[in-house]
């Protein structure tokens, strides 16, 4: 699968570098006063300073919960996963949607999760019980 670049809006540079260096683990790439950018689990985010950051919408539904859009995230394995929620909790990290099992016995079964930056940029993380699903119906 080839790897994606997603730019988006932050407050500030030194509160998103303590977020996705810190408590996410991603390394730091270039960056100025005014933008930085990450290694997000392969991919490239390209996280630019604003003082126009919109407002949440939780018009997204899934599985019967309410989750913001636009939000963005990865999916990982289920032991790296786990190492996340457990950093998250090391950092006090509130979570919109606390980590459970969506699709429980169904195809696309996978843990999920959702929580925000130090912006407010909501991310969801998952792991799928089976990754031949990621895209199955």
């Amino acid at each position: 699968m080839n790897a994606f670049h997603y730019a988006f809006k932050v407050k500030d540079i030194a509160s998103t570098r303590r977020f996705y260096v810190d408590i996410l683990g991603c390394a730091e790439g270039r960056s100025t006063e005014h933008w930085i950018d990450f290694d997000f689990f392969g991919n490239q985010l390209s996280a630019h300073v604003s003082a126009d950051i919109p407002a949440l919408d939780y018009c997204g539904k899934v599985d019967g919960i309410s989750v913001p859009v636009p939000h963005f995230g990865c999916i990982l394995k289920y032991g790296e996963f786990t190492e996340l929620q457990a950093r998250l909790a090391k950092h006090d990290i509130k979570f919109v949607v606390k980590p459970y099992t969506r699709y429980e016995g169904k195809t696309g079964e996978q843990l999920t999760m959702f929580f925000l930056d130090l912006s407010g940029n909501p991310l969801e993380f998952k792991a799928f019980k089976n990754e031949a699903e990621v895209f199955a119906s």
